[in-house]
Parts: structure tokens; C-alpha cells; sequence
């Protein structure tokens, strides 16, 4: 693909917001068919301009006034918020405290610099197809649980347009839920806790919940190709220094002295794994009966954001909102790019970029 030119961005997006991006589509999505008066109306959008310019509280009438809005300011970021009690772009005429957030989509969001910490490939924004499974299996985790332990039927995955996924839960119900609710789901998703001080971030109890042990499964389908070949978490002692931080300390000097007789990730693994096996769990804190299963989920599970998804007023990126760094659009996940990278040919990069020849949606 060619290098894109920041400065060809502005041209670009006049080209994108008249002839590609699918207005009627986004409209009958955010107005849920007209059954609730005004909810289009009282949805609240921002606009990002160039320059960092940033505008809040944008609402409108109709397809059409946000189809010229749009092509008029050729926004570089479209970020949707919530459903409020009154139009937002008159919240300065609403008496104080009346203008309240009343609903919104449940979002989820997985950026992939969270994992910077266990990827060794890329760091910071970079990305490629080799940490890029990270996102499968997240999105696989994450929609599973959505699907069949809330019963969430309404799923959109969308591609952020440079290093991670969204996800909008948009069931009339899940709407409508408070705060307090959307923390708790997130909580329940959440298993890889502690910031960069903590090294061992999972730690199981003896009695497995079946959201673990079928997010396990999921894993080892992706485990052993992912972190033991590609990302090959214990291919020398910086790698594995890592590793051993999670296990005891009394069998760390033996791993120090018999890893490098092993030729790869592979078969230090294995060795591992039987290490641990002949470890008495009872007397090690570090070494409970899942242990391999906790190193597993530090280094493939998913890392949610909790403040994007709890909060009913947080504003997040659009669907079809093109990236300004990559002018890649931000464009439905599932299921063509997903098939693509269980065929070994997805590349993040080519999903979808504003320029004609490469639009994919």
C-alpha cells in the first residue's frame, strides 16, 4: 500500500463525505426506526477540525442537515455521545441541570497499546498482523460473553481505525441502563487487573467461573501459534525473565539453568508446564492449581477501558469516522476481516482507506 500523505487528508475527506460515507445507513442505525421522539434530534455528536479544533454538542434535525453539516466542515473525527433530555446543541439555553445524559449504546473499547506490556513486536501505535490476534481473540471473548451470558443481541464490532476495536451494544434495554449496571458488565469482562508496577495482573480462585474456562478455550485455540511462535514470549532471558516473574520463585533458578537447553518458546513451555506440575500449590502463593492458565490470560486476554464503558455522557468515535494519522475509516469488524486473519492474509492497514481505490465497505 502506498504511504499516506498527511497533507493530502483535507482533499480527501471532501471526497469521502460527498461520495462514501453511507449517511442513510448511519441515520437509520442512530434513529433506531423513529419509535422515540426526538431521540435522533437529542443525540449528541462532536466534530474534530483540523488543527485539533474540537466542537461539542452538535445535534440535528435530520439525515439530511447532518449529511450538509458534514460536508460542509469535513470533520478529521466524528465522536458519538449520548441520547440527552434536550437538544444538545441548545444545552446553553436548558436551565441548570435540566440537560441530562439519559442513553446510550453500551460501548466497549480495546486499544492495543494496553497490551504493550506482553506483545513484543510492536509498541505504542504500531501494530501488525502478528500482535494483531490479540484483537481476534478479544473480540471472540468479549462477543461470546455479550451474546450468550447477557443475552445481548444487537452487536456492533468496528475496526478504530489504527490500533484497536469498538464495540456498541445497542439493544433498547442496554440502552437504558445506569452507570452502575455498565461498571458491573465491564467488571464481569474484566480478569487482567493492576498497572504497570503489578507483574502477576490474574489471579484465579480455586472454584472457576464458566466466563474463565470458556475464555480459556478460546485461547489455546490462538496460544500456542500466537505467544510461543509469533510473539515468542520465551525466546531469551529478557522474554522469560517476565514469564518467571508470575511463577514461584523456588523453581526459578532450575528454569534459569535449563531454558537454554531448549531451542525455542515451544519446548520451553512444555518445560515449564512440568516444572509447575510438580509444584505443591498448597505452599506456594504464586502456584494455585491454574497457574498456566493465568499466564495465559496476562498475555492474550482481553484489556478493557472501564471509564469508556461506565459512563453514559463519554463520547467515542464513530463508525465511519476516518483516522486522521492512517485516513483509515473506522469501518464494521466482523465477519470479513475477522475470516481474513483466520486465513493468515488480514492486514489492520488495509481495511478500509478513504481513498476511492481502497474503500472496502
Amino acid at each position: 500500500m502506498e504511504t499516506f500523505d498527511p497533507a493530502e487528508l483535507p482533499e480527501l475527506l471532501k471526497l469521502y463525505y460527498r461520495r462514501l460515507f453511507p449517511y442513510a445507513q448511519y441515520y437509520r442505525w442512530l434513529n433506531y426506526g423513529g419509535v422515540i421522539k426526538n431521540y435522533f434530534q437529542n443525540r449528541e455528536f462532536s466534530f474534530t477540525l483540523k488543527d485539533d479544533i474540537y466542537i461539542r454538542y452538535q445535534s440535528f434535525n435530520n439525515q439530511s442537515e447532518l449529511e450538509k453539516e458534514m460536508q460542509k466542515m469535513n470533520p478529521y473525527k466524528i465522536d458519538i455521545g449520548a441520547v440527552y433530555s434536550h437538544r444538545p446543541n441548545q444545552h446553553n439555553t436548558v436551565k441548570l441541570g435540566a440537560f441530562q445524559a439519559q442513553e446510550k449504546e453500551l460501548v466497549f473499547d480495546i486499544d492495543m497499546t494496553d497490551y504493550d506490556d506482553v506483545r513484543r513486536c510492536c509498541s505504542s501505535a504500531d501494530i501488525c498482523s502478528k500482535c494483531w490476534t490479540l484483537m481476534t481473540m478479544a473480540i471472540r471473548i468479549i462477543d461470546r460473553a455479550l451474546k450468550e451470558d447477557f443475552g445481548f443481541k444487537h452487536r456492533l464490532w468496528v475496526y478504530s481505525g489504527r490500533r484497536g476495536v469498538h464495540c456498541w451494544v445497542c439493544d433498547e434495554s442496554v440502552r437504558k441502563l445506569s452507570s452502575a449496571v455498565r461498571s458491573g458488565i465491564v467488571e464481569y469482562l474484566s480478569l487482567v487487573k493492576g498497572g504497570q508496577d503489578v507483574k502477576k495482573k490474574v489471579h484465579l480462585s480455586e472454584k472457576i467461573h464458566p466466563f474463565v474456562s470458556k475464555s480459556i478455550n478460546i485461547i489455546k485455540k490462538y496460544f500456542q501459534e500466537y505467544a510461543l511462535v509469533d510473539q515468542d514470549i520465551l525466546e531469551n532471558k529478557e522474554s522469560w525473565d517476565k514469564i518467571l516473574a508470575l511463577v514461584p520463585e523456588t523453581i526459578h533458578e532450575t528454569l534459569q539453568q535449563n531454558f537454554p537447553k531448549y531451542h525455542n518458546s515451544l519446548q520451553r513451555w512444555e518445560y515449564l508446564m512440568k516444572a509447575i506440575s510438580l509444584q505443591d500449590s498448597t505452599k506456594n502463593d504464586k502456584c494455585g492449581p491454574y497457574l498456566e492458565w493465568e499466564i495465559m490470560l496476562q498475555y492474550c486476554f482481553p484489556r478493557l477501558d472501564i471509564n469508556v464503558s461506565k459512563g453514559i455522557n463519554h463520547l467515542l468515535k464513530s463508525p465511519f469516522s476516518v483516522h486522521p494519522k492512517t485516513a483509515l475509516s473506522a469501518v464494521n469488524w466482523m465477519p470479513f476481516p475477522l475470516m481474513m486473519r483466520e486465513k493468515k492474509e488480514m492486514k489492520p492497514n488495509l481495511i478500509s482507506n478513504v481513498e476511492p481505490e481502497r474503500i472496502f465497505f
